[in-house]
């Protein structure tokens, strides 16, 4: 990649940062995974005008518009938060507390004492495009390109033969994408001073799977971050043997539970569809306005039902989804689609259930009225006021359901269903829970299974346990303490506790299910 070009900017030295195990060569290098091989076994390392940084990057931001699937979304960056951009552009031009002191602190006596230099010594991290590639379906081109020429152990950066300074655009791609730093390189949009320069490693060509692993060994592992976005990056972070490992570390599980909530969120039939929030958003930022529990919410809730690992020391119940104490294999043999048209189906059943409810709890929640709602949701179940849109809800019935199911899974034939029974595809048998086709064929085969009678069972007993929540307007005081207990850590284990008596009320299977699953957990 060596070019002259005849940028009116001068080339930027760079040094060449070795770092290539023989070890690695062993790596699982996979371009349809979108984890190719790097093309060279090295990074650069410059310095360069923030504000030429900034007119020279593309930020491609994680969306879930139009619902497209996670591993089909290759941007890497969560959403631009100005304020976090603003505060850093203050600190700046004034350090720290000068930053984060308002008008009035600022104009008192002695404030001026409290400016300081407001250094950035942490590089960006950036990806330069290669010739060919491709970004939102756009090619880049030619005078786009920044082209690096080798010089021993360092390099020259060319910079685009047309660009020319921080008000330069590119004629369809940005030649630079930035992996981590978004948000300092919007600090320096429309700056005023063209002499602050930032630190920047550089990769070239890197893949969108090895910029969001990138992403995350800066941001997730070492340090605390917006959890449903780091959820949200597995999808382009996974490789297929992933998917099929049970035990260990607890990436599998999660990865399991990501593709499981993800095929919730994105399948027509499913009644969380488009309504679970992804990447964490605010509400304000969010497509859907109404109630919505997070990915992250979903993952933890799964992981600790239907995922949980079988492990006799701790628990007297597993989950039906995950694994066995002594073999690595899944108590119930379903692949992943069957998992998830369970899922489905299981949601269908609560929410026809709640639909068809005269509960006084229901009625209540649909007198008050809610105005966050899409036209034609019921306010009892996707409700601001009731808690089966929020995250104990969810967890409360994950966890009734998994317990009775598995509690009864001899007498209701669930080791029975199996791939084979349903279609003549083996070839599909490993297909992603996220496979529309086959979690469809799955769902259609679910409905002629016992299970499905005592799901709906289920569902019609849980549709007359008062769903409202402690904030619901117009409770008494002694009704608004009793909802209170579900707020908190604790509500998780309280509202399970009550759900599974209130089940216990049942008549037939549910009951004694219920009863069952009692005696297991040690409870009255």
């Amino acid at each position: 990649m060596s070019k002259k070009t005849t940028s009116t900017e001068s080339p930027v030295p760079a040094l060449k940062v070795h770092q290539w195990l023989e070890s690695w060569n062993s790596v699982n290098f996979d371009p349809k995974q979108g984890q190719g091989r790097p093309p060279v076994n090295h990074f650069l390392i410059f310095s360069l005008k923030a504000t030429s940084l900034k007119a020279l990057t593309g930020v491609y931001r994680r969306s879930t518009g139009g619902a497209k699937a996670r591993a089909l979304d290759p941007n890497v960056q969560r959403g631009h938060e100005e304020d976090r951009s603003t505060t850093i552009r203050e600190f700046v031009r004034h350090g720290f507390p000068w930053c984060e002191m308002g008008e009035a602190k600022r104009e008192a006596a002695g404030a001026d004492d409290l400016r300081k230099p407001g250094w950035l010594p942490t590089a960006i991290l950036i990806n330069i495009l290669l010739p060919g590639e491709e970004r939102n379906g756009n090619k880049i081109p030619e005078n786009d390109l920044v082209h690096i020429e080798e010089q021993g152990s360092g390099a020259l950066v060319h910079l685009p033969k047309t660009f020319h300074g921080p008000a330069w655009e590119p004629n369809k791609v940005f030649p630079f994408e930035v992996i981590d730093g978004q948000h300092r390189l919007w600090a320096f949009e429309d700056f005023d001073d063209d002499t602050f320069e930032l630190p920047v490693v550089a990769f070239q060509g890197l893949s969108p799977g090895w910029q969001a692993y990138l992403f995350w060994s800066v941001n997730i592992t070492p340090k605390k971050i917006n959890r449903s976005l780091a959820f949200d990056l597995y999808p382009l972070l996974r490789q297929q043997t992933w998917l099929d490992k049970f035990s260990g570390h607890s990436i599998y599980r999660d990865t399991r539970c990501q593709e499981l909530v993800e095929a919730l969120w994105s399948f027509q039939t499913s009644v969380w569809y488009q309504r679970i929030n992804m990447l964490g958003e605010t509400k304000d930022k969010r497509e859907y306005k109404g109630p919505s529990v997070t990915q992250a919410a979903w993952i933890r809730s799964l992981g600790h039902t239907f995922v949980k690992t079988w492990d006799e020391r701790s628990d007297r119940i597993g989950g039906l989804f995950g694994s066995a104490p002594s073999e690595h294999t899944p108590v119930i043999p379903w692949n992943r689609p069957m998992q998830a048209a369970f899922l489905i189906f299981a949601g269908q059943a609560i929410q026809e259930a709640v639909k068809a409810s005269h509960s006084k709890w229901a009625l209540f929640l649909r007198d008050i009225g809610d105005t966050n709602l899409n036209r034609g949701d019921d306010p009892a179940f996707y409700g601001s006021y009731s808690l089966l849109s929020t995250d104990q809800g969810i967890r409360g019935i994950l966890y009734v359901m998994n317990d009775l199911c598995l509690i009864q899974s001899s007498f209701l034939q669930l080791a029975d269903w199996s791939w084979e029974s349903i279609a003549k595809q083996p070839n599909r048998k490993s297909a992603a829970a996220t496979d529309e086709e086959v979690v469809t064929i799955a769902l259609k085969s679910l409905t002629k299974e016992p299970v499905v009678d005592f799901l709906t069972a289920i569902a019609r007993q849980l549709a007359t346990y008062d769903w409202r929540t402690s904030s619901t307007p117009e409770l008494t005081d002694a009704e608004r303490l009793k909802q209170a207990v579900f707020r908190g850590s604790s509500g998780y284990k309280e509202l399970r506790m009550q759900l599974l008596d209130h089940l216990a009320e049942a008549k037939g299977l549910v009951g004694k299910a219920a009863i069952s699953v009692k005696h297991k957990l040690g409870l009255r």
